[in-house]
């Protein structure tokens, strides 16, 4: 009788603590507690909502369709990070290219990046030997390159703080050197700080 009973209130309370804890969409983890911990990290899930997001209105906008030889070829140039934190630049850049690459509307170029170094230099010796037997450009030049820039804004009020990452992308005509299509994602974290509970001494 008494293992039973020690075992129900043992469910009880894991079933307060799970449901205690809860997570919101603008980076709020609540606790049962009352204190609510600010999580103001860009995790794995934002940077799959800001890349399908973006790619989404890329496609949609029809300025990849405005080439003369589609599928459109994409230069990935340089996206800045102006925020306090580390963020995994690589990793947003390859969602982006994954869901462009999918769609069929573009190509990216990997033997060429920012800075003049390659993302493939295998594929880039195999293209440099073909120009040299040749004598001709083999590889085609991008129609468009794609950059950006990530901005955060930090608001704070009394023990609240709410931080608005802001991701933006720019499509550039590498002829013209006109951007031919702007985006631009928030994404925004908030929460409050537990205050520290006081020693007496």
């Amino acid at each position: 009788m008494k293992i039973v009973v020690a075992l129900s209130a043992l469910l009880f309370a894991f079933f307060v603590f799970a449901t205690g804890c809860s997570s919101t969409d603008s980076g709020q983890v609540k606790t049962g507690c009352g204190g609510v911990f600010n999580i103001d990290q860009i995790n794995i899930q934002d940077y799959g909502q800001v890349a399908t997001e973006l790619t989404g209105k890329l496609l949609a906008s029809g300025a990849l369709d405005r080439v003369a030889s589609p599928p459109a070829v994409i230069a990935i140039g340089r996206i800045i990070n102006n925020t306090d934190q580390q963020i995994a630049i690589d990793l947003l850049i390859k969602k982006i290219c994954v869901l462009m690459l999918d769609s069929g509307k573009a190509l990216t170029i990997t033997t060429r990046d920012f800075g003049g170094i390659s993302k493939d230099p295998l594929a880039k010796g195999f293209g440099d030997e073909n120009t040299c037997k040749n004598n001709t450009q083999v590889t085609r030049n991008p129609d468009f390159t794609l950059s950006g820039k990530i901005i955060q804004l930090v608001v704070k009020a009394d023990n609240t703080s709410r931080s608005i990452f802001s991701f933006q992308l720019s499509l550039t005509d590498s002829k013209t050197g006109l951007a031919v299509w702007e985006g631009e994602k928030e994404i925004t974290k908030q929460g409050h700080a537990r205050p520290e509970a006081s020693v007496s001494k």
